[in-house]
């Protein structure tokens, strides 16, 4: 408790809330690093001389903020959390990599078919069309970040075995990675099946992006919808001025 501190007797702000930027400033210091344990409920009730249901609603909040997670049975543990910067096209690989992480994708399906009415509509093709589809769980460090859905047209990837470790390494291989891409996101909450791939519960807050990627010539060459963690993975957007006003 030392290196957290004492909560300071004169502040009128709610104890659950003295204790949550308390946690919140040792995590963001380093005081706990990522993946380390926080003090029990008991221990911190006792050094902060509060109840546990304080301490409880204080790491509630955190866990809202997306700075610790809850292991049922272990305890309270700072989050591994992994930002991705939008201002460049890049794959999951690329980004884990470029951070130092190791990167990986368990495949959960690689198949091909004639592409759906959806599919089509958001890759401008026509009935009847061929396409490839890819199902995986993306994984930094051997933590499972994100669960993926992509579809891309044959004519960028004649066959789903030339799919190896990197989708985009194959798309380029065929001269056809995405030259740009369109991504819009949303917060939700995992069903049942996401969460039970994504190894945390049904329910649970979760980042939706979908991206549209097109080839220089503008055609569309890929469709991903991936679902991440949201006590894993921040997003970063870098903004530039661009005019007064």
């Amino acid at each position: 408790m030392e290196t957290i501190g004492p909560l300071i007797s004169t502040d009128t702000t709610p104890l659950y809330l003295q204790i949550q930027a308390r946690l919140r400033e040792a995590i963001v210091s380093k005081v706990f690093m990522p993946g380390m344990a926080l003090p029990t409920e008991r221990h911190l009730a006792e050094g902060f001389d509060v109840s546990r249901i304080t301490v409880r609603k204080a790491l509630e909040g955190l866990m809202l903020e997306g700075l610790v997670t809850r292991r049922r049975g272990s305890g309270t543990f700072v989050a591994h959390r992994l930002e991705k910067s939008f201002s460049a096209l890049s794959s999951f690989s690329e980004d884990m990599i470029s951070r130092g992480r190791r990167p990986e994708s368990r495949w959960l399906s690689k198949t091909e078919g004639v592409v759906t009415p959806e599919e089509a509509l958001a890759l401008g093709l026509s009935p009847g069309a061929q396409v490839c589809r890819f199902q995986r769980l993306r994984i930094a460090d051997g933590a499972v970040m994100a669960l993926e859905y992509t579809t891309v047209p044959s004519f960028c990837l004649p066959s789903p075995g030339l799919v190896r470790e990197s989708l985009y390494a194959a798309l380029e291989s065929t001269g056809h990675r995405p030259a740009r891409a369109l991504q819009r996101l949303r917060a939700l909450a995992l069903d049942a099946r996401q969460a039970e791939k994504l190894g945390v519960a049904p329910g649970d807050p979760g980042l939706f992006i979908e991206r549209r990627g097109f080839l220089a010539d503008g055609r569309t060459c890929e469709i991903n919808h991936s679902y991440y963690r949201c006590d894993a993975y921040d997003v970063v957007a870098e903004i530039n001025q661009i005019g007064g006003v």
